[in-house]
């Protein structure tokens, strides 16, 4: 029997299960006493539904337990370097190759350890672990004897206090930088379980290139059939969806498109039901809209000086009709400073500062995919079209049509009534 208050409550099972789906995409791994936690708290709620569709999808493995939900991930694109893993500061700075290498370090000596540790200590083990002569040869050093590794050995623990996999009982990592005091932590054993993602371990992994091994990691069984093979396609094609900006159909493989043609309606209406997420299609290729703008770690446009200057060269790119050089950009950042620096943090109008500024502008549309780096220059791509601004049109008073915007351009044509 149907009527208003079964279709209230399957309107909020439904709504429940897309924010849990969505936390965890926002967050694969949630701890229930997380800044998520009610979040996290739907997500055991629908847990059967959850893993049933990201197996299906994407294959995703989900687990749960009554400390943490991990969604395992594998990324579409391995090679992806624009969405590092940042300090959880206020900087937020991307980790650095380093850093990377601590972290995996600080998870092995944790793995070993006991259910407590010191900051003190667990930095000795990770300079032990450091000495490996692979290391060493591939230019690694981590000693203790500089306050950038210390440092450096900090942002690593504050990440994994934010994952959770460490819980601070006294102290502060500031005091160990500065050589003033320890650090004592509890080590949640369960969540660090959770940790990898890989579905091979790396010490089963045979192959020598960085690129191979990645591959190796990753692999769920031979595609020795056709059902395996579109199977792997539909997963690969519905990641990317969910964790790119954009999906360009020219970086396509020919069986991809084609499956992508024949399947599009298909994959994102799946989407769009787990997720609430809204395709859309375009000539080039397909974004998944989010309508709440909170399903994504990098935004634009952005408030500040760095979001200005990074929405004026991306309008300066849009209407380039070839690769344009760093070098250019920087004059351009020059030019624009004359107009808006008024408006800017006075760092980023002292003489020298361009290079950087277009650095961080150029790594910010990197990550949405809107340009790309080539031999020849940064390249706009058709995304970016959405920035583009009309030439300025100059009206009389009195009623007049407004003029279409280019073809292809989403824009604003800006006009002067003076």
């Amino acid at each position: 029997m149907t009527g208003p208050l079964t279709e209230v409550l399957d309107g909020q099972r439904e709504a429940d299960l897309q924010r849990a789906a969505r936390a965890l995409l926002k967050e694969p791994l949630l701890i229930a006493d997380g800044p998520y936690a009610d979040e996290f708290r739907l997500v055991r709620r629908h847990a059967a539904e959850l893993r049933e569709w990201f197996e299906r999808n994407v294959g995703w493995t989900l687990r749960t337990d009554a400390d943490a939900a991990r969604l395992r991930k594998t990324p579409g694109t391995l090679t992806d370097v624009t969405h590092p893993a940042r300090e959880a500061a206020r900087t937020a700075l991307p980790f650095t190759r380093r850093r990377y290498v601590l972290l995996c370090l600080t998870l092995a000596a944790l793995e070993r350890g006991e259910s407590q540790v010191a900051l003190g200590r667990l930095a000795e083990q990770v300079v032990l672990a450091a000495a490996d002569p692979e290391l060493l040869a591939a230019g690694i050093t981590f000693t203790l004897e500089r306050r950038d590794e210390r440092l450096d050995l900090a942002a690593v623990v504050r990440l994994l206090l934010r994952f959770g996999v460490l819980r601070r009982v006294a102290g502060d990592e500031e005091a160990y930088v500065s050589g003033s005091g320890d650090v004592l932590y509890d080590v949640r054993r369960r969540v660090l379980a959770g940790m990898p993602a890989s579905l091979r371990g790396p010490s089963m992994i045979g192959a020598e290139d960085f690129e191979e091994r990645l591959v190796e990691m990753t692999a769920r069984t031979a595609l020795d059939s056709d059902e395996l093979r579109f199977r792997a396609i539909r997963w690969k094609l519905t990641r990317r969806l969910l964790d790119d900006p954009v999906l360009y159909y020219d970086e396509l493989a020919d069986g991809e498109l084609a499956y992508l043609t024949r399947q599009r309606g298909f994959i994102t209406a799946r989407i769009g039901e787990l997720t609430g997420l809204v395709a859309e299609i375009r000539a080039e290729g397909i974004a998944m809209v989010d309508p709440l703008d909170d399903l994504t770690d990098v935004r634009m446009p952005e408030q500040g000086t760095h979001g200005h200057i990074t929405l004026l060269l991306a309008q300066h790119l849009a209407r380039a009709d070839r690769p344009v050089e760093p070098a250019e950009l920087a004059s351009r950042v020059r030019e624009l400073a004359l107009e808006h620096g008024g408006f800017w943090a006075k760092s980023a109008r002292e003489p020298g500062a361009e290079p950087e500024l277009v650095e961080q502008a150029l790594r910010k549309l990197l990550a949405l995919r809107l340009v790309e780096r080539t031999a020849r220059g940064v390249v706009s791509r058709p995304a970016l079209a959405r920035y583009a601004v009309g030439e300025t049109v100059v009206r009389e008073a009195g009623p007049a049509r407004r003029p279409a915007a280019p073809p292809g351009v989403i824009g604003t044509t800006v006009k002067d009534e003076r």
